[in-house]
């Protein structure tokens, strides 16, 4: 390359990076400072009133897994908020898994149809999303309540002789957050199965395979990048999950996004509520990675 040549690609990139400038500056300032600002609050001691004090503090990250008797002084296992971060791990891969189970049949149903048809089937996949979360979460709370439409229809077709108390209870959140997400997990899938080349399945039935070797020899493998996004999408945000706890477990089937706005507003103690939210971030990230990982391995790239 000549010297001429060369200049002209610095140039290029010197460009480039000037054009870039301003978002790299948005993204820095908007996401990466207000990040900064929660791990600097992690680390210091909590306000009377709120807000916190400036001296260096672990209290904060030792306040995620234990707690001080208010009597010894000294610190105990925090049970109560074990049980916080076991509920939210324990409905967010439930709510993975189910959507998982009902979104395939149905990507696999749109993505088979003619392609005349596929952009109705999407669209109506597509229509919750122009309503708004809490709207959303409201009209299954008129589902699952006492009076509500599941215990009516139950009752009226004499499988139950009184009404199911679902509501404010862990089956109201898990049912809650998979009619939520799941259109999460629907979408990816489609965009994988639209790919998938059905002369696959005629081959693998010429040479004898059932009908679960195929689903599990030849359909999953090739649509597994669609089930890795699904998972993705709806694993993250049903981790986080604060309005649909809020609304169908009224208060009591807490978790974790519950927990870190309850410390930032009523218990006053943002430093814990700073590492909470530090500590859910690297929860997501270990398991994405490992989950990532855990699904590549058969292509030996990791």
């Amino acid at each position: 390359m000549s010297a001429a040549e060369e200049a002209q690609t610095a140039r290029s990139a010197r460009n480039g990076w000037l054009l870039s400038a301003p978002a790299l500056v948005v993204l820095t300032v908007a996401a990466a400072g207000p990040l900064l600002i929660v791990v600097v609050y992690s680390f210091l001691l909590p306000g009377k009133y709120g807000n916190v004090e400036w001296g260096f503090s672990l209290d904060g990250w030792r306040g995620i897994l234990w707690s001080k008797d208010i009597f010894t002084d000294e610190y105990v296992l925090a049970d109560a908020h074990l049980t916080i971060f076991w509920r939210s791990v324990k409905l967010s891969v439930l709510t993975t898994i189910t959507t998982f189970l009902v979104g395939f049949p149905t990507a696999w149903f749109i993505a088979t149809r003619p392609a005349s048809q596929r952009a109705l089937w999407l669209f109506l996949i597509t229509i919750p999303f122009w309503t708004n979360l809490l709207i959303r979460t409201y009209a299954m709370n008129e589902v699952l309540r006492s009076e509500g439409l599941m215990n009516t229809v139950l009752m009226k077709l004499g499988l139950i002789g009184s009404p199911l108390q679902v509501m404010y209870t862990d089956i109201a959140v898990f049912i809650g957050m998979t009619y939520v997400y799941l259109p999460l997990m629907v979408l990816p899938l489609f965009a994988a199965i639209d790919r998938f080349d059905m002369r696959l399945l005629e081959a693998a039935y010429d040479l004898y395979a059932s009908r679960m070797q195929v689903l599990r020899r030849v359909i999953l493998p090739i649509v597994k990048p669609g089930i890795i996004a699904g998972s993705i999408l709806v694993f993250v945000p049903s981790l986080g999950a604060y309005v649909t706890p809020r609304v169908l477990g009224g208060g009591k089937q807490m978790m974790i996004g519950n927990f870190i706005e309850l410390q930032f507003g009523q218990g006053r103690n943002w430093p814990l509520g700073s590492a909470l939210s530090m500590a859910l971030l690297v929860v997501v990230m270990v398991a994405l990675l490992i989950y990532v990982k855990y699904a590549n391995r058969e292509q030996g790239h990791g």
